[in-house]
């Protein structure tokens, strides 16, 4: 079986709240007979295990889950039959290959998952030969496991008279579809989160010091999905002409890969225009940044300026009372009368001048925003 499904009954839980956990660690394989008939379909562990099978077939599909697809994926490969350097060149790419050897091919797809802000990003390496695709991933990549379940219902539909190139445009345009369509589905968790962080915006009195963050990474999460739309779409793009000889010529098996590349800008205009949303709430959070600091600058302006009134008026009769204290101007009782004008009229004079100088340089608004 390619997968074993075991019930879990928690305490407290219904029937129809029971958890079914699969083993999906096992290589799976299905095939078309050369002398016809239903599909065959295998499991097993091990390449050798699909020796006999491949032989008899016209065209197969193997898909093998390894642990590390670094260290695994050229075992795997070179005991099927393929090069030596096939794999360690695909996987020397960034993101997504294709190499064209003639008789051989390679391609690497990106598989996108995406957790809150996180988006963790797994190779699915695409291996085809004469009457052979080979899919080798991570065992955490499990959307061509689901498609394997009906994989075979699949390989029935195809005609056994087409050619072999067409046999197996067929099947790589629909493994390159499913991991796709599985990609497009993580982007409604990032318009998910991007829904609860334009609901935080709205709220004036959420922490500024969270939200900016939150943004940050939410713009990051995007740029780093759209690079996978992009790595996706320039394999496609290289295979929708139909240069490759194991890829057909056939003009309407190539306008479903056209399809496929259709699809894929279509997300990424979607993505793009998330991107520009994000954008607008930078731009929003910046204006209340601003607006903050500009109130803040008018109050401290305010304060500045009528510390400088009372400072003027502290500190003229001080320096006065200072000066004409000493000893050498002491004064009588008829001289009295002359200085608290004189003391009156200075402080008064020269507290206005200070208030007049601070309005004119704009130091005291009229109004506190």
């Amino acid at each position: 079986m390619i997968e074993e499904k075991v019930e879990i009954t928690l305490p407290g839980m219904d029937k129809k709240e029971q958890i079914s956990q699969s083993n999906s660690k096992c290589a799976f394989c299905v095939a078309l007979p050369v002398a016809g008939g239903r599909p065959i379909k295998l499991t097993g562990e091990s390449p050798h295990e699909f020796m006999p099978l491949l032989k008899d077939s016209a065209v197969a599909w193997l898909n093998f889950p390894v642990r590390d697809i670094k260290k695994d994926a050229e075992i795997i490969a070179m005991s099927l039959g393929f090069s030596s350097t096939l794999v360690p060149t695909i996987l020397s790419s960034y993101l997504s290959a294709y190499e064209d050897r003639e008789t051989e091919m390679g391609l690497m797809l990106p598989a996108v998952a995406v957790k809150k802000f996180d988006v963790l990003i797994s190779p699915i390496l695409i291996l085809i030969r004469k009457d052979l695709i080979l899919t080798l991933h991570e065992e955490n990549v499990t959307r061509l496991i689901r498609f394997s379940r009906y994989a075979d219902a699949f390989m029935r539909k195809i005609k056994p008279n087409l050619l072999l190139q067409d046999k197996l445009s067929i099947i790589l345009t629909r493994i390159i579809d499913e991991n796709s369509n599985s990609n497009f589905e993580h982007l409604r968790e990032l318009e998910a989160q991007g829904d609860e962080l334009s609901k935080n915006l709205l709220d004036p009195m959420a922490p500024r010091g969270m939200i900016a963050p939150e943004i940050y990474n939410m713009k990051h999460a995007l740029i780093s999905y759209m690079d996978t739309l992009w790595a996706t779409l320039d394999v496609v793009n290289s295979l929708r002409h139909g240069d490759a000889e194991l890829i057909t010529d056939n003009p309407k098996l190539l306008a479903r890969i056209g399809i496929l590349s259709d699809d894929i800008n279509r997300h990424i205009s979607l993505s793009e225009h998330m991107s520009d949303v994000l954008a607008s709430g930078l731009e929003v959070l910046q204006s209340i940044y601003n607006n903050q600091l500009q109130a803040l600058n008018n109050r401290l302006a305010l304060v500045v300026g009528w510390l400088t009134l009372l400072g003027t008026a502290v500190l003229v009769p001080n320096t006065l009372a200072t000066v004409f204290g000493n000893a050498a101007f002491e004064m009588g009782p008829q001289d009295r009368g002359w200085f608290s004008v004189l003391l009156i009229g200075s402080t008064i004079f020269s507290t206005w001048l200070a208030y007049w100088w601070v309005k004119k340089k704009g130091l005291l608004p009229s109004k506190v925003e």
